[in-house]
């Protein structure tokens, strides 16, 4: 009797497990894809423009919970999407490494054709520790090949860490491998302020992504420049109802704002994979490049 009925939990166990899969290197959540809610090409026959970065692209699952957004839900706007998927795959929380590790760029990968294009937009979690019990996101400073060898105690395996270029590039080969196109966006600007202009990030992950860009010949757009312009000319007084928390997260108005510009270092680009595609709110913008 408590062997038979053993087999049957056992059945069981196994028939769930096989119904939910658990996503390759997570923290052994089987229900991972469906609490993150990440949408896929609505017509796979279109090209798509693909969106990979962390909270300030796609925060929570997109509904502005908290009032906090990112940009990715607003640009979709900007885009006539009769000619064009717009597909947000940011997550919330990840910075570079763990995008990769968690198991999420290996989902997106297998959803990009030839053609497609993504945008990148790392480094706002990047500084954090390597191997901290909390969240191990961090990532080594800078673009070099120095790594560093940790025991991760949230994916209970070995790890080497590498560098936030590292990842970087990884992501620009394996995109390019698939016949798609990477842009590297620097990330957006945090709401700090010294001498009256917003602080800008090129001497650290900003200017490692546009470093990572040059050497592998990949389009960059100084996304942090061109927002931190806009603040700059709107004043502390005007900025502060653009984000919805003390320094990081959009409000709707701020990810509106932030999507533009976006928009606006597409434009700037010699060669803009997505020109073809934008919507009428999207030709009215002027390309900017932050310089």
């Amino acid at each position: 009797m408590i062997l038979g009925a053993i087999s049957i939990l056992l059945l069981a166990l196994t028939a769930r497990a096989q119904q939910m899969p658990v996503e390759p290197g997570s923290p052994t959540d089987p229900a991972v894809h469906a609490k993150l809610g990440l949408l896929t090409p609505a017509n796979p026959h279109l090209p798509t423009l693909f969106l990979v970065g962390d909270s300030t692209v796609r925060n929570g699952h997109g509904d502005g919970a908290n009032g906090q957004w990112g940009w990715g839900e607003p640009l979709v706007e900007f885009f006539d999407t009769s000619k064009v998927n717009v597909v947000n795959r940011a997550i919330g929380g990840r910075s570079s490494r763990t995008y990769i590790t968690e198991g999420h760029w290996a989902d997106t990968l297998a959803l990009i054709k030839p053609g497609d294009a993504i945008l990148f937009q790392f480094g706002h979690n990047d500084s954090g520790p390597l191997d901290d019990a909390a969240r191990a996101r961090g990532t080594i400073p800078g673009v070099g090949e120095e790594t560093r060898e940790i025991e991760n105690p949230i994916l209970k395996r070995h790890e080497t860490v590498h560098s936030y270029g590292w990842y970087m590039r990884q992501y620009v080969t394996d995109t390019m491998t698939k016949g798609a196109i990477p842009i590297i966006c620097s990330p957006i600007p945090r709401k700090i302020w010294k001498d009256g202009k917003i602080v800008r990030n090129s001497d650290n992950y900003g200017g490692w992504a546009r470093q990572v860009a040059l050497e592998k010949h990949v389009a960059f757009i100084d996304l942090n420049a061109i927002i931190a312009e806009h603040y700059d000319v709107l004043g502390e007084q005007k900025v502060e109802p653009l984000f919805a928390d003390p320094h990081t997260h959009t409000s709707r108005e701020g990810a509106e704002l932030n999507a533009q510009c976006v928009v606006a270092g597409l434009k700037a680009l010699p060669h803009d994979p997505v020109a073809n595609y934008f919507s009428e709110k999207g030709k009215q913008v002027v390309a900017e490049t932050g310089n």
